[in-house]
């Protein structure tokens, strides 16, 4: 399958930025206190070893990146080693949710915080306004996600940097004998003992260093990514070691440790020692602030990690789509959409230990990747080598293990709950998905007819041509060639009768060639004489669950009400199935057709019918793409990758037959001309764009000249849609070409 590759846009700066303050969350503020009642002024070597084993870590994140700079991150790592399997499954999805609901329990987390100034404060609607604003950033792109956070990161910084210089300078800030309270730096006097508040410590704080690997969850939109993903990660890691050590140093030397062991509001306990008139409020800031940096870095985190395991196939290929500024929309409503619910539904505390559970699960074996890939590919070129290798993965693993044994039970339990889920949902998915399958293709083999009205003998003839061969292609589909018989509605009903008896008897002559001609490819036809007001309304009466395409010839250039009232018109704005018109200029055979692809539902229709054609007469097709703007090396890739991902998407591949290609032009309509033009095609497909349903236009502007002046046969067609999904996409359409 062919992937689309994400924009590189961030620069070093915003690397650092994301993994320094997506890191410094909410946390260091919270668990200080919490630390402190447990290894009292050992906190700190505590947080250095946290720092080193989480060095180890980010030394194995620094190859993995730059060997494979991807989105994705730990999954991307593990399915290049152990394979696209359930264990990359299980780790992808883990990242996935983890970053989800950290993303969730941070918007809660903000709104509580910002209690502080707006005592009144609704929780639920102030979250959700968080998440809908970064949802809103990660749809406009990474680049807009990277600026807020050297805004908010560095808001954060220089709070953070005042608490620190305030704290070690003031006279009532940090003192070393208030550090030592009664001359102690251990707690115990056992080293076993000792060591076991060191280690209880560092599993409390571990979740506090989880920030930096939204670098290789990125990596794929990094600038420069074999020198910038390592720097980026080491400056963000080091960074963060530092001012932990140095706003824990402050804290534990302005108040003693017993004092402020288990306070949830250590920090801003501390302050007012030495910034007594506006240090509250200036941490009370930072707080809200760190909590907004950990839902922008979460929600970019997950979600990447939801675009990639939709591209490699283990999630929704939906998920994978991207839009006009190259980010995955569709993965990145899905996702504001659960951080949403699950903040608003109240279970963000309890969801939360998927954060801790998950991210030591991801570590573990990621760092395991690294050694199997070592051996797996030898050779690979990796611009960063992990040092001391296999010892640094190793550290890694081990750290990760006893981390995992000695966090909260309650992270435990939920965290094997969810891999035994995540489990039976990989192993039923495929059984799941060929059933539904099933039920699709049994719905569409229910809709078994190809309805051709007919006016005259000439179109009547190459509708049934063209109709022969696509029902060739399916299975068991069969032809009904309608003739409507104009009637008014109070006519009596044996008055009606004669007239039909009649009309079928001068029209049987015509309806022997169209038999004839489908008796020649084997396909069933037989006709229908319908009764009605008018042309359209027959058409429409015919119409029932199982006609798969309302095959109609060109009516002609028609122009204001003659047009808006032309049968062809009235069946194409009503109809509920898939419509196409032709328009014949010698379609003899079908050898070459030429597809215009825009994406939309309608030119995927012409994909399909094109496939279709292609399949039973051996005939190439050429899928074009045209744009008007210049483009650079990596925007032209992106696209061909756009306009291959169309064609797997609607054939499950790109057939052998077809051609895939970009063209540079003034306009769609003169790029597509000009290749019409350019060599010998019998047909063209087109799609109907999104004018179809105005009166001015039969297809639209550019599909009705094309029709006008192309010099070989042209089909055009319309995919059914439900009303109001066809209204909100035309709409959507409208605004992005006013933006545009």
């Amino acid at each position: 399958m062919s992937k689309r590759k994400l924009k590189r846009q961030l620069s070093l700066a915003q690397v650092v930025m994301l993994g320094t303050a997506g890191t410094i969350a909410a946390e260091i503020f919270v668990l200080t206190g919490h630390a402190a009642g447990v290894a009292g002024p050992a906190t700190v070597l505590a947080i250095v070893v946290a720092g080193v084993l989480t060095l180890s870590v980010a030394l194995n994140y620094c190859e993995l990146a730059t060997t494979y700079p991807e989105t994705g991150g730990a999954m991307t790592y593990v399915r290049e080693a152990f394979g696209n399997n359930l264990l990359s499954f299980l780790v992808g999805s883990f990242d996935c949710l983890s970053s989800t609901f950290y993303s969730a329990l941070s918007a809660v987390g903000f709104a509580y915080s910002l209690q502080i100034f707006l005592p009144g404060l609704s929780i639920v609607p102030t979250a959700l306004i968080v998440v809908a604003f970064f949802t809103f950033l990660n749809l406009v792109g990474v680049d807009a996600v990277g600026k807020v956070q050297i805004v908010l990161g560095g808001l954060l910084l220089l709070f953070l940097g005042v608490y620190v210089v305030a704290g070690l300078t003031a006279p009532t800030g940090f003192r070393w004998s208030v550090f030592l309270d009664g001359g102690v730096f251990f707690v115990d006097k056992g080293v076993f003992a000792n060591l076991g508040r060191i280690l209880r410590t560092i599993a409390l704080i571990y979740s506090a260093y989880v920030g930096f690997e939204v670098i290789a969850d990125d990596a794929e939109e990094v600038q420069n990514p074999n020198r910038n993903l390592p720097r980026g990660i080491l400056l963000s890691l080091g960074g963060v070691t530092l001012i932990y050590v140095l706003v824990v140093l402050v804290a534990l030397g302005t108040i003693p440790w017993h004092q402020l062991a288990g306070s949830d509001t250590a920090l801003t306990d501390t302050v007012v020692r030495f910034l007594p008139t506006w240090g509250l409020p200036m941490m009370a800031v930072a707080g809200v602030i760190a909590t907004l940096t950990s839902v922008n870095t979460a929600m970019l985190s997950a979600t990447r990690e939801a675009f990639t395991m939709s591209r490699d196939g283990a999630w929704p290929r939906a998920l994978s789509k991207m839009g006009r500024f190259r980010t995955p929309y569709v993965a990145v409503l899905s996702i504001g959409a659960v951080v949403a619910v699950v903040a608003t539904i109240g279970v963000v505390d309890f969801l939360s230990y998927i954060s801790s559970s998950g991210y030591l699960f991801v570590l573990l074996f990621a760092s395991l990747a690294l050694i199997r890939l070592r051996k797996k590919h030898p050779s690979v070129p990796r611009p960063f080598r992990v040092p001391l290798f296999p010892l640094t993965p190793v550290v890694a693993m081990a750290a990760a293990i006893v981390i995992i044994a000695s966090t909260d039970v309650r992270a435990l339990i939920f965290g094997v709950a969810l891999l035994a889920v995540l489990t039976i949902f990989y192993f039923l998915k495929r059984p799941v998905a060929r059933v539904v399958a099933a039920r699709a293709a049994a719905l569409e083999e229910s809709r078994d007819r190809i309805l051709i009205p007919v006016a005259n003998p000439r179109t009547a003839r190459s509708l049934t041509h063209l109709a022969t061969m696509l029902a060739q292609a399916g299975e068991d589909t069969s032809i009904c060639v309608l003739k409507v018989v104009a009637t008014r509605a109070d006519v009596r009903p044996e008055i009606r009768d004669r007239l039909v008896g009649r009309l079928a008897r001068r029209d049987d002559s015509l309806l022997r060639v169209l038999a004839d001609e489908a008796l020649a490819r084997n396909v069933p036809l037989y006709t229908r004489l319908q009764p009605a007001p008018t042309i359209a309304d027959g058409v429409l009466i015919a119409i029932e669950h199982n006609v798969k395409l309302v095959l109609m010839g060109w009516p002609g250039p028609l122009e204001g009400t003659s047009l808006a009232h032309n049968p062809v018109k009235v069946v194409l704005q009503r109809a509920s199935a898939n419509t196409a018109v032709l328009l014949d200029r010698g379609l003899d055979s079908v050898k070459r057709i030429l597809v215009p692809v825009g994406g939309g539902p309608h030119s995927r229709l012409a994909l399909r019918l094109a496939y279709e054609l292609a399949e039973e007469e051996s005939a190439e097709v050429l899928a074009l793409t045209c744009y008007c703007q210049e483009c650079e090396a990596e925007e032209l890739e992106d696209r061909m990758g756009q306009l291959r991902e169309i064609v797997e998407d609607e054939l499950g591949t790109v057939p052998p037959r077809f051609v895939t290609r970009l063209s540079h032009c003034d306009s769609v309509a003169d790029g597509i001309l000009e290749e019409a033009k350019r060599q010998r095609y019998d047909l063209l497909v087109v799609g109907a764009s999104e004018e179809w349903a105005e009166p001015d236009t039969l297809f639209g502007a550019v599909d009705d000249r094309l029709a006008q002046q192309a010099p070989c046969s042209v089909l055009m067609v319309r995919r059914h849609e439900a009303t109001v999904i066809s209204w909100i996409r035309r709409q959507a359409k409208s605004v992005e070409q006013d933006g545009a």
